[in-house]
C-alpha cells in the first residue's frame, strides 16, 4: 500500500492528537473500533490532504478558498485569484477539524480564520448576502454569469453554517476568541433571509444590483439546499416564516412524493421538475450536511439520515448494476456528483452518466456508508494513487475514457474532510447544532432531532 505519509503539510503541523478525546466522541464507535490502524492512518491523510486545500492553498491576500486549484496551471476563464462564498464555509469548517485534530496548530487556525472572517466581513454584500465568487485581493463581486452578479443566498448559506461553527468553536475561550465569535453573530445578523422571499412564500436564489430578480430561481423541491431554509428560520433578526418552508421549499408537501431504486426508498423526491433520475448528485447529501446533523433528523416530510443513507447506498448498487458497462464501476469504485468531466463541468448522477467518478462523492459519504466509502478510498489510494496529488484525490476522473485532469474544485475537495470528521468524531455537526439560532428554527419549522430539547429533558 502506498501512503504518502504527509509529515509536513501546513507550515504550523502539530505532532500529536487528543486520543481521549477523539475516542470518547465517536459517532460510530460500533464500526471505528474495528478500524486497523492502517484505515486510521489513510483517514489521517485524505483528511490532511484535503485540508491543505484551504490551508497551503488559500488565496493569499484573504485567506479564503479559491474556486479552483489546476496543479497544470491552466485556468481557460482566467479565474485563479477568484475565491468562492460556498467553498469557503467548507473550508472553515476543515480548518476547524485540522485544529482539533492536531494537523493544524490552534493559533495558527485561530490567526487565519480571523482573517478570513475580517475580509468578508468588508467584502461585497447584497442585502447582507454574500455573491458566489468575490475577487481574492479586493473583495469585490466577481460575477458567476450574466446576471449572477449579487447576492447568492444558497452559496451564503453554506458560509454562515461555516460561520457559525466557527464561533461555537471559539464562544467560550479567550477574550479574542469571543470577539469573533460575536462579531461572525453579527455578520450572520445582517443577512436579510426574509427580503429574498420578494414577500412570497418561497426563497429565492439570487438578486443582483443591476439586474434585480431577472435570475427568477425560487428554491423549491428537494435539493442541497435544505440549510438554506433552517438558516432563513432561524435568523433572530430577518427570519422567514414555516409557511415559507412547508410552500417553498416542500412545494406544499409535493416533496415528500418519493420513489424506490434498488429496493430502497429515495424518502423525499429528488426530482421536482419533470427529471426521470430518481436520485440526485450526491453532493444533495453533503453540502446542507456538513453541519446540519442528520442523525435522528426528521420532520413531517421525511427522516433525514434514511434520505441520505438511501441516496448514498442506491449510487453504490448503480456503480454494481452499472448498467452502461463502464469500465471500473464496482463495489470498490462508486458515487457520481457534480464535477469536472471530458465535456466540461456537469451534474454525474443515474440518468446523467458519463464514465466519470467523483472521489468526493464517496468519500463524502462516508457517514452514511461507511464500508462503502472505505473500499473505495482504501482502492484509490492503493490501485489508482496516480489520481491522487498535494490537496487529495484529483476532481474526477474516467476509467473508461483513460481521462483525468490534475484539477481540484473547491466545492468537492472541502466536504471530504468534513464529512470524514463526522464519521470519526461527529465534530463539526456538534458544533453547529449546538447552535441557538440554530435550534430555534429547527423548532419553528417543527423537526424533531436528538438536540432539541423535549418537556421531558
Amino acid at each position: 500500500m502506498r501512503f504518502i505519509l504527509i509529515v509536513v503539510i501546513f507550515a504550523a503541523l502539530v505532532a500529536c492528537k487528543d486520543q481521549n478525546t477523539t475516542e470518547e466522541n465517536r459517532e460510530v464507535a460500533a464500526t471505528t473500533s474495528q478500524t486497523s490502524i492502517d484505515e486510521e492512518q489513510l483517514l489521517d491523510e485524505v483528511q490532511k490532504q484535503t485540508i491543505n486545500y484551504f490551508w497551503d492553498g488559500a488565496n493569499k491576500d484573504s485567506g479564503l478558498a479559491p474556486e479552483r486549484i489546476h496543479m497544470d496551471d491552466i485556468y481557460p476563464s482566467d479565474d485563479k485569484n477568484v475565491v468562492t462564498i460556498g467553498g469557503t464555509g467548507f473550508g472553515l469548517m476543515a480548518i476547524v477539524a485540522g485544529a482539533e485534530r492536531g494537523f493544524i496548530a490552534k493559533d495558527s487556525a485561530f490567526v487565519r480564520l480571523q482573517k478570513m472572517v475580517d475580509f468578508l466581513d468588508k467584502a461585497d454584500r447584497f442585502h447582507g448576502a454574500w455573491p458566489h465568487w468575490l475577487d481574492g485581493t479586493t473583495g469585490k463581486v466577481k460575477p458567476f454569469s450574466k446576471n449572477d452578479d449579487g447576492g447568492d443566498l444558497v452559496e451564503t448559506a453554506f458560509l454562515v453554517q461555516g460561520l457559525l461553527t466557527v464561533a461555537e468553536y471559539y464562544k467560550n475561550g479567550s477574550e479574542e476568541e469571543q470577539a469573533l465569535a460575536a462579531q461572525i453573530q453579527r455578520m450572520w445578523e445582517e443577512v436579510e433571509w426574509d427580503w429574498y422571499t420578494q414577500g412570497e412564500d418561497v426563497l429565492y436564489w439570487h438578486w443582483s444590483p443591476n439586474v434585480g430578480w431577472k435570475m427568477n430561481f425560487p428554491v423549491g423541491g428537494y435539493n442541497e439546499a435544505l440549510v438554506m431554509y433552517v438558516l432563513a428560520a432561524a435568523s433572530p433578526t430577518h427570519p422567514i416564516s414555516k409557511e415559507v418552508y412547508k410552500k417553498g421549499w416542500a412545494v406544499d408537501g409535493q416533496i415528500a412524493k418519493d420513489t424506490t431504486m434498488y429496493g430502497m426508498r429515495t424518502i423525499l423526491n429528488h426530482y421536482e421538475h419533470n427529471d426521470d433520475a430518481p436520485v440526485g448528485p450526491l453532493f444533495w447529501a453533503h453540502y446542507s450536511y456538513l453541519g446540519l446533523n442528520p442523525k435522528g433528523l426528521t420532520d413531517q416530510f421525511g427522516d433525514y439520515w434514511k434520505l441520505n443513507v438511501n441516496h448514498a447506498k442506491i449510487q453504490y448498487e448503480y456503480a454494481i448494476d452499472n448498467p452502461k458497462e463502464f469500465k471500473g464501476y464496482g463495489p470498490d469504485l462508486w458515487g457520481m456528483t457534480s464535477s469536472y468531466s471530458m465535456k466540461g463541468y456537469a451534474g454525474h448522477r443515474p440518468g446523467n452518466d458519463l464514465g466519470v467518478i467523483s472521489p468526493t462523492a464517496a468519500l463524502s459519504s462516508m457517514p452514511y456508508t461507511p464500508k462503502e466509502s472505505m473500499a473505495f478510498l482504501e482502492h484509490l489510494y492503493t490501485d489508482l494513487d496516480s489520481l491522487v496529488g498535494t490537496y487529495g484525490p484529483y476532481d474526477a476522473f474516467s476509467l473508461q475514457e483513460d481521462w483525468y485532469l490534475p484539477r481540484y474544485l473547491a466545492i468537492d475537495q472541502g466536504p471530504i474532510p468534513v464529512m470524514i470528521e463526522n464519521y470519526r468524531s461527529g465534530l463539526l455537526w456538534d458544533l453547529f447544532m449546538k447552535n441557538e439560532d440554530v435550534l430555534n428554527g429547527l423548532q419553528k419549522l417543527g423537526f424533531s432531532s436528538p438536540y432539541l430539547k423535549t418537556e421531558e429533558d
